[in-house]
């Protein structure tokens, strides 16, 4: 069982105490309300497992390197365009 710090209870605030299974539990129960699971098919999964296999190489880009090419290729188009 968890208990609050007592420093850090606030007057008038309430707390409810249950074992930490419980809690689980019961998390686990409203988190699923929120955020549905939904299943991966098989053509995800395979991408997911490339994307995998990719990174543990060092097969990726960073974020600058992303944004610098989405910028180039923004350029790029805008310069057609015109």
């Amino acid at each position: 069982m968890t208990i609050p710090n007592p420093n850090e209870i606030k007057k008038g605030r309430e707390f409810v105490l249950m074992p930490k299974g419980n809690y689980k539990a019961f998390f686990e129960v409203e988190i699923k309300k929120i955020i549905p699971i939904v299943q991966a098919t098989v053509s995800e999964k395979r991408a997911i497992e490339r994307s995998r296999r990719e990174l543990a190489k060092g097969e990726y880009i960073t974020l600058d390197e992303l944004e610098r090419e989405l910028a180039l290729n923004h350029t790029k188009k805008r310069r057609k365009t015109n």
